[in-house]
């Protein structure tokens, strides 16, 4: 097992700061598009456009390289963010079918999605619950999927002998994605209960 010193090489540090970027670059996007909006939806258009630019920016270019080959043979500098993260996950080094078609799915349904959202969100349109759930239950099952049935084979591709590939890429990276969409089913569902109470009121008026 490589240690410390080798995993967290330059290239480790410099994709985090890649994706501590597109962070801050959904915390400008929302101050710049969500003037009007609540302090918690503000936040919400935060992760949308955060989830959208890694959808777009990291999961496109793995189709893509997936699709005309695989990650693991490309000589692209697109493809380092998977060739490091093939480390912790293998399958995504040479082109699972499985994983190909959930990012398929991620990209092109989830990336829209997430757009649509933030329109619905900053034009405060009647149906933008309806397409947050829509978005959070693609993005739930593609976790399911992803992994699932890695671990009722005995997680012959993972990789979980040293703390940054389980804890960094494994769990907090993927766990996001299932955190997230599902505090944002909660707001949804709350605020669909606070519509269903506030019509039932006004119709006994």
């Amino acid at each position: 097992m490589a240690d410390s010193a080798e995993l967290f090489s330059q290239l480790v540090a410099f994709l985090l700061f890649v994706s501590f970027l597109q962070f801050v670059g959904g915390l400008v996007l929302a101050q710049i598009f969500g003037r009007g909006v609540s302090r918690v939806d503000k936040w919400v258009l935060v992760w949308l456009f955060y989830d959208a630019t890694v959808h777009f920016t990291f999961e496109g270019p793995f189709v893509y390289f997936s699709l005309v080959g695989t990650v693991a043979k490309s000589d692209s500098l697109l493809t380092e963010v998977w060739k490091e993260y093939g480390k912790a996950d293998s399958r995504w080094l040479h082109s699972d079918p499985t994983i190909v078609s959930l990012e398929i799915l991620t990209v092109v349904l989830d990336g829209l999605l997430c757009l649509v959202a933030v329109y619905a969100i900053c034009k405060d349109k009647h149906y933008r619950h309806f397409v947050q759930i829509t978005l959070c239950v693609c993005e739930l099952y593609g976790g399911w999927m992803t992994f699932c049935p890695e671990w009722l084979t005995g997680n012959p591709s993972l990789d979980t002998s040293n703390a940054l590939y389980l804890w960094i890429y494994l769990v907090f990276f993927n766990g996001l994605w299932v955190v997230v969409p599902g505090l944002l089913m909660l707001q949804s569902w709350g605020e669909l209960r606070d519509l269903h109470r506030g019509q039932k009121t006004a119709k006994r008026k």
